[in-house]
């Protein structure tokens, strides 16, 4: 395993990445971690999409504490230049996004749809039982003996 962390150092050198850069670029993918677990904890965002953005968190850190990892990845991928490949993770990764977050809204909308003709059911039934009940309500008025001011004046 050391020998494999070695080779990625070592290949370091053909990532043009100045040790500045690979700084910053640690200390933005920790603050986008970070960021990540303050949504969580203010409800923002669901566990469950959090461990999307949190790999992509990881995954910049790696790629700052490893830049010869890229060159891995984009020797893999066929691609000579490493900003390609980065451009070509980066385009895959947001067009994954896109198409699960699209599959997520077309459940909602279909769940409100649903949500939405049970409750027009619903209503429909309340308003036919209350119509029942008023109509059971006047029928039982009409036949009830009628009250004093009903009767007729005796003179």
């Amino acid at each position: 395993m050391s020998a494999a962390l070695l080779s990625l150092a070592v290949q370091a050198d053909h990532v043009s990445l100045t040790p500045r850069t690979r700084v910053i670029a640690a200390v933005l993918a920790i603050l986008f971690m970070l960021w990540i677990l303050d949504l969580i904890r203010r409800d923002r965002l669901q566990e469950r999409y959090s461990v999307i953005w949190f790999g992509a968190g990881l995954a910049m850190l790696a790629g700052a504490a490893f830049p010869g990892l890229l060159k891995l990845v984009a020797d893999a991928m066929g691609v000579r230049d490493t900003n390609v490949a980065l451009f070509s993770i980066v385009l895959l990764l947001l067009l994954g996004l896109a198409l699960n977050f699209s599959v997520i809204m077309s459940k909602q909308a279909a769940q409100i749809t649903r949500l939405a003709q049970e409750r027009a059911i619903e209503r429909a039934r309340e308003q036919g039982a209350r119509e029942a009940l008023e109509g059971q309500l006047d029928g039982t008025a009409d036949d009830a003996p009628a009250g004093p001011a009903a009767k007729s004046p005796q003179a």
